[in-house]
């Protein structure tokens, strides 16, 4: 007889044709997956770019007003200033020599635009003689003892004098006596206020050890400044407790008070890992070159409302003037020659 079919026989099995078929129903074709992929990351990036616009107009709309409250470019300021800090640091730590080429860099910058700036206001400033005299003074600093560099001095005043002199003479167009004076002392105040204060920190480089002494006073002077520009910010908002209204009106005395902490503290650190000194001569040292940076940023402010500027130039951007940065440091420069001759000796006891 037949035999029976039996129903544990297992159904025949598919075809290869067929799971091939289900698979390609399943998967997506290959045009539609890259489509999906390139849609997510359209909208990555889409996301990403909002992201990035925001936090840069927040970033815009905070360095505005700090820029409103402050007249600085934060950025540009910050960026010019870690350029210009590197080159004098590498100079002074590598070969110290090439610092006096960037001193004079600086200071035939300080004494063109110190120049423009009288001469715009009336005065008349001989610039050639002037930074022939200058150059004189910084390598007399430099490569002359200290008693020989007043002789230099002596012969640099006079020289700008006899040729404001001669140059008035010869130019015989009747100018007022006063006028004259005034001319020939703002030729002596522009080589002793520019190049004779860079030449000391020259005088202060060519001793032993001196190029530590200068990067020293340097970093005090840049330390305080930033110590009162963010106490400033901080605590001194709208001006709260102005330190010179007439002269400086957003200079406070809670960013003074911040300079001060951080004049005080940068001192003893420097005294004690770099110039080798006991550590209560850095609070001496640290308060020497604020009181000096000060008077000197006091000082410059003063000039320039005289000249009825807000700037001595536009060079810098985010800082103004090569003057507008050196006004702090140049007085610091004999203040620290004072204090290496005074403090130095301390170091071997």
């Amino acid at each position: 007889m037949p035999q029976a079919p039996d129903d544990d026989v297992t159904a025949p099995a598919e075809s290869p044709s067929g799971r091939r078929s289900d698979a390609a129903r399943r998967t997506p074709p290959t045009g539609e997956t890259v489509t999906a992929i390139e849609s997510q990351l359209r909208a990555m990036r889409t996301d990403a770019e909002q992201h990035i616009a925001h936090a840069r107009a927040e970033f815009d709309q905070a360095n505005e007003r700090i820029k409103q409250r402050t007249g600085r470019d934060l950025i540009v300021a910050s960026l010019i200033g870690v350029a210009i800090g590197v080159v004098v640091i590498a100079s002074l730590i590598f070969v110290k020599w090439l610092f006096a080429f960037f001193a004079l860099g600086a200071m035939v910058l300080a004494v063109l635009e110190f120049s423009r700036a009288l001469q715009v206001s009336g005065r008349r400033v001989d610039v050639v003689p002037q930074l022939t005299a200058g150059v004189l003074l910084l390598a007399s600093g430099f490569l002359a003892g200290l008693w020989l560099h007043w002789v230099a001095v002596f012969v640099a005043v006079a020289f700008v004098i006899v040729w404001r002199l001669t140059a008035q003479l010869h130019a015989n167009d009747g100018r007022a006596r006063t006028e004259v004076l005034a001319d020939v002392l703002v030729a002596a105040f522009v080589q002793l206020y520019v190049p004779f204060l860079t030449s000391m920190a020259l005088v202060l480089l060519a001793q032993d050890g001196g190029e530590w002494w200068v990067l020293a006073f340097l970093v005090l002077a840049v330390v305080a400044d930033t110590g009162a520009y963010v106490s400033g910010l901080t605590f001194g908002r709208g001006g709260r407790h102005p330190m010179a209204p007439r002269i400086s009106p957003k200079k406070t005395w809670e960013g003074f008070a911040g300079a001060c902490v951080a004049a005080l503290a940068a001192g003893v650190l420097l005294a004690v890992f770099m110039l080798q000194v006991p550590w209560w001569t850095g609070l001496i040292f640290g308060a020497v070159v604020l009181a000096t940076a000060t008077v000197g940023d006091l000082g410059e402010s003063m000039l320039k409302r005289d000249l009825g500027i807000k700037d001595m130039s536009s060079w810098l951007p985010g800082h103004g003037g090569v003057l507008d940065r050196l006004d702090s440091i140049l007085p610091s420069a004999t203040a620290a020659l004072a204090m290496y001759y005074l403090l130095s000796p301390l170091g071997a006891s």
